[in-house]
């Protein structure tokens, strides 16, 4: 924790204490073996910590038997990200790389050395024969959803790579914004569903809602994106669709021109809005996960997009730099987020109610946004109803004469219990 945090801490104290819990208080409902573990799976669980940091935390607190095969899940679609996002392999070789890698993972003994120098995760790729090592020990029901996954979204991201090689900046449609999305993410949700009710640990049911498990992955891969919006345009890379952006600007750039801001905010709460339309499905969904680390492996990263969501929302600073909630948010909604469907849904309209604070009828999609934010808070409601004081009482039935003694018992017990504490504090 460097100075400023010490700073900034000192004055939200709240948010140190969510800190303090988070890393105090959290018990992992699982734990690796890893006295247990090869030589080769002590390495790809190396390579989770190195490629993400916050994925690999709640991969690692996994039931055992989905542990292994969604670890290894994870780092060969991370390894197939490597060779799409890497500009310095020319498309002769980075299209037939993208649409073989299906195979590619079957073969002993595969590695690849031909990213540059400077992409982040290349080592990955360098020393994906520990991977490949153990995919091929997972059961052979595990390796064919892996496998189907991983070519339906290669096969996908080579078509993108082959239309920016052939010019095409961008993405153009709403339509194409989506398929963009299913391709890097609504993939992987279905591939997770189809692990989490193979393994048994959530309701059959979800592998006949591919919606919900699409929208669990475009909900995330939205919001990253409007959040790395700066990012992304550093590098050359524009997924904001033209089809929202030329509402407001007339070049992309124009968004990143501080004499537009309230343009560009009118076309981030577009964005927003976008994205905040699959926030209900992705409850719905979670309503179908019956065990607890793979409802906590799900939750986590809905619960931080929602909150991303909120702090991109009408926020300028997205287009200066990459904005990133506090540790202390993040802690605090990681802890209300592995409990219960209730403490996610109270997260969910935590942060639903300030994008709802947040929006202003200046904004020409203030009123979809705020039909946006009422479906989510009615969803909620419709799961778990909310009462009112009033309500409570007219309900409830007159107090039995033996309710009321136990109940006067109680609370002289308690008073006593508080008197002996004192006192022996007094003598301590």
């Amino acid at each position: 924790m460097g100075a400023a945090d010490v700073i900034y801490y000192t004055f939200h104290l709240i948010e140190l204490r969510s800190i303090v819990q988070w890393k105090i208080w959290h018990h992992p409902v699982h734990e690796r073996e890893k006295d247990k573990e090869s030589v080769s799976l002590k390495v790809c669980f190396d390579f989770l910590d190195q490629t993400s940091r916050s994925f690999s935390s709640v991969i690692q607190e996994l039931h055992p038997e989905l542990l292994i095969p969604v670890a290894l899940f994870y780092l060969i679609l991370r390894g197939l990200d490597t060779i799409e996002d890497d500009m310095t392999i020319p498309i002769e070789k980075k299209d037939p790389l993208l649409r073989d890698f299906h195979t590619i993972i079957e073969k002993e003994g595969w590695s690849f050395n031909g990213n540059g120098p400077d992409e982040k995760d290349r080592e990955l790729l360098v020393q994906f024969h520990y991977v490949t090592e153990e995919y091929r020990k997972i059961k052979p029901v595990y390796r064919q959803i892996i496998n189907e996954i991983t070519r339906k979204m290669g096969a996908g991201m080579a078509d993108y790579c082959k239309k920016a090689a052939e010019g095409k900046v961008g993405v153009e449609t709403v339509e194409e914004y989506d398929e963009y999305c299913y391709y890097v993410a609504g993939l992987v949700g279905n591939g997770l569903t189809q692990l989490f009710v193979e393994s048994e640990l959530a309701n059959p049911a979800l592998n006949e809602r591919p919606q919900l498990q699409k929208s669990m992955g475009l909900f995330l891969q939205k919001t990253n994106i409007i959040r790395d919006i700066r990012e992304d345009w550093d590098d050359k890379r524009r997924f904001w669709p033209r089809e929202i952006w030329s509402k407001y600007v007339d070049n992309f750039e124009d968004l990143f021109n501080p004499a537009n801001q309230e343009a560009a905010l009118n076309c981030s709460s577009e964005m927003v809005l976008n994205s905040l339309n699959h926030a209900d499905e992705c409850l719905f969904y979670l309503a179908g996960l019956k065990e607890q680390s793979v409802f906590n492996f799900a939750a986590i990263p809905q619960s931080m997009a929602i909150a991303t969501l909120a702090l991109v929302f009408r926020n300028p600073d997205i287009f200066k730099k990459n904005v990133k909630m506090t540790k202390g948010t993040a802690c605090q909604t990681m802890l209300d987020s592995t409990q219960n469907l209730s403490k996610v849904c109270q997260v969910f309209r935590k942060f639903v109610q300030q994008i709802r604070k947040k929006n202003t009828a200046k904004d020409p999609n203030f009123l979809q946004i705020s039909i946006a934010c009422g479906k989510v808070e009615q969803f909620i409601e419709t799961i778990f109803p909310s009462q009112n004081p009033e309500s409570v009482v007219r309900q409830k039935p007159p107090e039995t004469e033996a309710e009321k003694k136990e109940r006067l018992e109680a609370r002289w017990d308690i008073s006593k219990f508080s008197m002996c504490t004192l006192n022996e504090r007094g003598r301590s």
